[in-house]
């Protein structure tokens, strides 16, 4: 595998070290960061990843955004499925690079973020949402993650008009009411195909699971992961007093005719 080189149009991650990532797209020219700073990446274009630059004081490497880094930095609107959520929704589903993924419920964009990352260039993520602030916000996301190519948003009542397009590997909702959903739903995924539900609720989760069986979904399993940080001291570690609790259940369904 040849060294990675930037490219016009890659989206840069600087990181000093001890503070949060700066995502900033890779362009031709100075442009204004924040409130008052400029930067001017031009020299990078070309350069191997993994470099540094000076910018008002500070060396900065010049690294390619993780996941994480776009999770972390992404403007939020409605409450996000958060990332130990998300990134187990993508092992329940099974879905890889080049699958074809659909969403309802687009949000902030937080979960089409993971999707699309996952997908890789080569899969398409079709993120579906009746709230056109919603959709604003979430293409706004994707494309400062460098990501937007990879989706397709849609303004669309899924709950009114069922999902739209057939042959998906896999399905994502996070919807008030899923249940409703699953008819057209099934229909639109591919034989072998899953579905997951995100529910914070236990009878949003009751009535998803009574729907999926009479539906005669097969693999029906539901989970729900907490998440807890340790206090790591020499001789003094321990769990941390706080932890991030209930979320959400998931909910995964395969489609097997």
């Amino acid at each position: 595998m040849g060294e990675s080189r930037w490219s016009e149009g890659d989206v840069v991650a600087l990181k000093h070290p001890g503070t949060p990532p700066i995502l900033v797209p890779l362009r031709r020219g100075p442009q204004r960061i924040g409130d008052a700073a400029i930067l001017d990446l031009t020299e990078q274009i070309g350069q191997a990843v993994g470099g540094s630059i000076e910018w008002v004081g500070t060396r900065y490497a010049v690294l390619r955004p993780s996941l994480s880094d776009l999770l972390s930095t992404m403007t939020r609107g409605a409450q996000i499925i958060t990332a130990k959520d998300a990134a187990y929704l993508v092992l329940l589903a099974g879905i890889g690079p080049g699958d074809r993924v659909a969403e309802a419920g687009s949000g902030s964009g937080a979960l089409t973020t993971v999707l699309a990352y996952t997908v890789g260039p080569a899969g398409h993520v079709v993120s579906f949402d009746r709230r056109p602030e919603a959709l604003h916000l979430a293409r706004q996301n994707l494309e400062r993650g460098g990501l937007a190519d990879r989706v397709s948003f849609h303004e669309r009542d899924v709950l009114a008009n069922g999902i739209e397009g057939t042959g998906y590997d896999a399905v994502a909702l996070d919807l008030p009411e899923p249940w409703g959903v699953l008819l057209s739903l099934r229909a639109a995924l591919r034989n072998g195909g899953r579905v997951v539900t995100y529910s914070p609720t236990y009878n949003q989760l009751e009535r998803t699971v009574r729907s999926l069986r009479e539906l005669r979904f097969d693999e029906i399993r539901s989970l729900e992961l907490l998440e807890r940080p340790l206090h790591v001291g020499e001789g003094g570690t321990r769990p941390a007093f706080e932890m991030l609790g209930h979320t959400g259940f998931l909910t995964v369904a395969r489609k097997v005719d």
